[in-house]
């Protein structure tokens, strides 16, 4: 073939007629209207036509618009595909006359007929829905190639070795995207192919090589099929159209959209494109660009770069890639040609581009733009830059910094190198729940007590591996770097305290045994013993052996700072602090907390010193014993609060009185049934022994609690003697903590500490409740006011957790100040469901099933839950017009709850300290799109 530039691909100045008849299946029948358009030309469509032409069609019709190189072609709609789909997968009426009309007008514009072997047009066929969703659906390339044209394509140019890469290609994708065969027979005939020349990889095979692989892989299409490949090419163009079309329901492209939260009827376009080369020699090639260094953010081109290679080449990891600075080297102009198109389309398109492009002898293509996939990091540091260079607005850049990308700022994650090296060593062993976001490796301790002397004295980094975790735990939860849990929900309490505490956690994870006698847990059908280093992923629920690397996050980055800043110059929901320690609550203020919106008192109470009091004022028999124990307690949660306010100064502090059944603060039924027993057995066989004596004080004390855990065991306790029926059942109990509060803030005012205490009275069910218990409290607080000689500003509210509340929420205001939705309570009390055992068993397959469309416990439940909690507000501010609402659950960091609280108009939502940065964004997106 001649070596002259070419305007166009493989063009020749004027079209030749096909040299046989082509053959088209007639149109399915169809209820479809036929005056649908169903086929756009790139020259009928534009940029902003995302919804009809998909994002890749629409991106090359702008392209085309805008007067850059880009292979001619038409694209079939997304409608067509939800008609073809709505039609049992067949052509609706008039489909695939206008894709032949399309077809002709392009060989016109070409000088190229589809199936000419003396003059031949070839085509790909390319998915394209409205988002991207790289490489989970189907593409076939150098469509119209069969056995005649591949003959007058040789002819044509020259080089049978590019022609014959080109055919089998085709057939490899037809076997396995159209006719679904695997991928493996094709793969063998290569590598048997490359191992006989002694190559590495297919770009070396010479051309009888590649002629005969094509003919190899025409007998497997029949072998395995029982069909023969088409050689005719319109019917290859139909089939190809077709088989994209139903990729949009495969497997892998449906889990892509649950993951990404895209809709399942937006169906994909199909983009027929002419044909460019790049495999016809070093003077052609391919490539992958983004305008920006999509890692960092840095203002670069990145990307890489194949001589004498397709596009699936880069893509597939097949070959190894070059930067795309090699193409510098090779073709300095083209490189700076590259340059230019990428900064006008990242100048039009305003946001960073991810470029496919094709070099054919020597001439430059655009094959594809769209806005480029970016780390949280890149993602964040772009969006700052582009309002620099006054590309966008301050609400443009907020509004594209997804508030989950902000996480990722927050924890310590492993590095991808490391990720893909464990799994290559057959060293991930299980996958959980990822119910606390970070990464962390230690030594699998299997108890609290070892995991907290482990850390503090042997200065280990300790993962604590328990079956579940439970309040007095929670020592070993503060020491260990991590937390894996073999049972467990995402609201569990390992979950929970996780959050609170920033800890990466797994749990939930059901094929790990923890044998807490043994001291080694079974996984994967490997033993670890106590000791041994174990890693956990948080963020994708992965567990591995051995010790992998982190990544530690920084959390003074600039450019997220600044965004941040915008973020709070927009959103109209406050953003408060689950905080119970004064370490929380300096770290919540850090990152930009206004205030503390939860502070649960019962887990001051399960510290090493104090536990044991607070066991003996349980275990009390009179009133004067009971009010020893709390007068030792009182100090210490004097102590609590006073480092709150200080933290807090200036800023609000909710209080919540003791919310958990007392037994939670005792050891546990079955454990102690098994130690009285033991010791009863011992103590019969060294009667009259001297160390009988010791035995015997043992058991006196172990059958005291045991009487003790039985006279406070309910049937269900989360239901029953707990929050203010607690505090009504042993006010003096409650009265502590409030003297403790009241004697905190005035020690704080006379400091200059500016204190705003809001008390919270748990669990309300009846207004009744609140109004007795307020009474009780407010008396007290007054009493210590008046000791003090000071007047300190407070509020009493309570928290809204029963459905009742809510449905009864303008009684409750007449007696409070404020409501805080508790809205794991309140989703569990909704659903009638207990959400640690909803969670391990019968929820994952109501998820699966599509019952549910999402787990209530991890987003709020908005048309149950969150109906409850719109009356609450209502009925609320009815009574009460300037009721301060907000929300304090879990939900409370969820950008879709936080969207849903602005909505129904919320004052603030408090979350966990590291969850705070994440809501200042969501709530400023609340504001913006609301």
């Amino acid at each position: 073939m001649p070596t002259r530039a070419r305007k166009t691909p493989l063009r020749k100045t004027r079209p030749r007629a096909p040299s046989r008849p082509r053959l088209a299946r007639p149109p399915a029948r169809s209820r479809t209207a036929s005056r649908e358009k169903w086929v756009y030309l790139f020259d009928e469509g534009r940029g902003d036509m995302k919804d009809l032409l998909g994002g890749k069609g629409a991106n090359l019709a702008e392209m085309t618009r805008i007067g850059l190189p880009v292979p001619p072609g038409f694209i079939v709609t997304t409608r067509a595909c939800n008609a073809f789909q709505a039609e049992g997968n067949q052509f609706p009426e008039g489909l695939w006359e206008q894709e032949l009309a399309a077809l002709r007008t392009l060989e016109k514009r070409m000088g190229r007929t589809l199936g000419d072997p003396g003059n031949a047009l070839l085509v790909s066929c390319r998915s394209g829905a409205k988002f991207s969703m790289p490489g989970m659906m189907d593409t076939l390339l150098n469509i119209g190639l069969n056995d005649e044209v591949a003959e007058g394509l040789v002819a044509e140019t020259g080089d049978a070795r590019f022609v014959y890469d080109a055919y089998r290609r085709l057939v490899q994708m037809f076997g396995t995207v159209v006719l679904g065969l695997p991928h493996e027979p094709f793969e063998h005939v290569l590598e048997e192919y490359r191992r006989q020349r002694g190559i590495q990889n297919d770009a070396a095979l010479p051309a009888e090589d590649l002629k005969a692989i094509t003919q190899a892989f025409q007998r497997i299409v029949r072998e395995k099929s029982g069909r023969d490949f088409p050689k005719e090419p319109l019917e290859q163009l139909r089939l190809a159209t077709e088989a994209v079309f139903r990729s949009w329901n495969g497997k892998r492209a449906v889990d892509y959209r649950n993951a990404a939260g895209i809709a399942h009827d937006l169906g994909t376009a199909v983009n027929i494109v002419t044909m460019v080369f790049g495999n016809r020699g070093e003077d052609s090639g391919t490539g992958v660009v983004t305008t920006r260094n999509v890692s960092t953010g840095e203002r670069e081109m990145e990307g890489d770069y194949l001589a004498n290679a397709q596009g699936e080449d880069v893509v597939s990891g097949t070959r190894p890639t070059l930067r795309i600075a090699a193409l510098k080297e090779q073709h300095p102009k083209l490189h700076a040609q590259l340059e230019r198109i990428c900064q006008k389309l990242e100048r039009h398109f305003r946001d960073v581009q991810d470029v496919e492009f094709t070099i054919e002898r020597g001439k430059l293509w655009m094959l594809q733009t769209r806005d480029a996939k970016r780390t949280a990091q890149a993602a964040v540091r772009i969006a700052v830059e582009l309002v620099r260079e006054r590309r966008i607005t301050r609400k443009e850049a907020v509004l594209r910094v997804k508030p989950e990308q902000v996480d990722f700022f927050l924890h310590p994650r492993f590095s991808s190198a490391e990720v893909k090296a464990a799994r290559e060593r057959g060293d991930l062993l299980a996958t959980g729940l990822n119910v606390s976001p970070g990464a962390a490796s230690g030594v699998v301790a299997l108890d609290a007590d070892t995991a907290e002397r482990w850390s503090k004295e042997e200065k280990k980094a300790v993962i604590m591996v328990r079956p579940e975790t439970k309040p007095d735990d929670v020592h070993g939860m503060l020491a260990a770097r991590g937390i894996l849990t073999s049972r467990g929900g995402r609201t569990s309490h390992a979950a929970l305290v996780a959050r609170q505490f920033g800890k990466p956690a797994v749990v939930g994870v059901s094929e790990m045994e923890v044998d807490c006698e043994k001291r080694q847990l079974t996984v994967a059908g490997r033993v670890l013993r106590e000791g041994d280093t174990v890693s956990i992923d948080g963020t994708t629920g992965e567990v591995f052996a051995g010790r992998l690397e982190t990544v530690i996050p920084d959390l003074s980055d600039p450019h997220l700072l600044e965004l941040l800043k915008w973020a709070d110059e927009f959103r109209e929901l406050g953003v408060y602090a689950n905080a119970d320690y004064p370490r929380d609550a300096k770290l919540a203020r850090e990152l930009g907390a206004e205030g503390i919106g939860l502070c649960r008192t019962e887990h001051m109470f399960f510290e090493t010193e104090r536990l044991p009091r607070v066991q003996q004022m349980i275990l009390a028999r009179t009133d004067e014993e009971r009010a020893e124990t709390l007068a030792w307690l009182l100090p210490f949660q004097r102590e609590d609060f006073l480092g709150l306010f200080r933290a807090m100064d200036g800023l609000p502090v909710t209080i919540r009185l003791i919310d958990p059944p007392l037994h939670e603060f005792l050891p546990n039924h079955d454990e102690l049934l098994h130690d009285v027993t033991e010791l009863e057995t011992r103590l019969e066989l060294l009667k009259d022994k001297p160390e009988a004596a010791g035995l015997e004080a043992r058991l006196v004390q172990k059958r005291r609690l045991l009487e003790a855990v039985e006279s406070m065991r309910e049937t269900n306790p989360m239901l029953g003697l707990r929050g203010v029926r607690l505090g009504i059942h042993l006010p003096a109990l409650v009265r502590m903590q409030v003297r403790a509060i009241f004697e905190a803030a005035c020690q704080c005012t006379r400091e200059g500490v500016r204190v705003f205490p809001k008390v919270m009275i748990p669990l309300i069910a009846h207004s009744n409740e609140l109004r007795v218990e307020k009474e009780l409290l407010e008396a007290e607080a007054r009493d210590v006011m008046k000791e003090q000689g000071l007047e300190v500003a407070y509020q009493f509210g309570t928290m809204i957790e029963i459905p009742r509340a809510a449905l009864t929420a303008d009684q409750i205001a007449q007696e409070a100040e404020f409501f805080s939705f508790g809205t794991n309570d309140l989703t569990q009390t909704t659903y009638g469901i207990s959400r640690d055992d909803a969670e391990t068993g019968f929820l994952s397959e109501y998820l699966q099933k599509r019952i549910l469309p999402e787990n209530p416990f991890a987003t709020l439940d908005q048309r149950g839950v969150g109906a409850l909690m719109e009356m609450g507000v209502k009925l609320g501010r009815k009574t009460r017009p300037k009721l301060d609402v907000g929300i304090c659950g879990e939900h409370g960091g969820d950008p879709k709850t936080i969207a849903f609280c602005h909505r129904i108009g919320l004052d603030y939502v408090s979350c966990s300290p590291y969850r705070v940065p994440i809501a200042r964004l969501a709530a400023a997106h609340a504001a913006l799109t609301s």
